[in-house]
């Protein structure tokens, strides 16, 4: 093994400090732009697989897949009432504790309040 004995060999490391230079403050702005805000929400993913493998076993019929059909149509309503009720609380500024996703509105509303300074 000839190649270990070059591997452990000491190499000319520079052992001075590099200097940092600060070109710009090191702060937070006071504002978050809501650009990357957009997405798409996936729901109800594992109900509607439900449904259609019901819907594969049974050749396409709707009338033996009714329990798995109604259970799609109430996690989905139930979806459409969270986001209307997220909109809501968003435009009046509402902060929900504990939420994990911050939208940039509520974001600028909590930097406003606790200013970095």
């Amino acid at each position: 093994m000839r190649i270990f004995p070059a591997l452990m060999r000491k190499r000319n490391i520079p052992q001075d400090p590099v200097a940092f230079r600060e070109i710009l403050p090191l702060k937070l702005k006071q504002r978050l732009s809501g650009k990357s805000a957009k997405g798409s929400e996936v729901c109800c993913l594992y109900e509607m697989s439900v449904v259609f493998a019901c819907l594969k076993d049974h050749d396409f019929n709707q009338s033996l897949c009714s329990k798995e059909i109604e259970a799609f149509q109430k996690c989905y309503m139930k979806n459409i009432n969270d986001v209307q009720q997220k909109r809501i609380r968003e435009a009046k500024g509402i902060l929900t504790p504990g939420d994990k996703n911050l939208t940039p509105k509520q974001l600028n509303i909590l930097l406003q309040r606790y200013p970095n300074v």
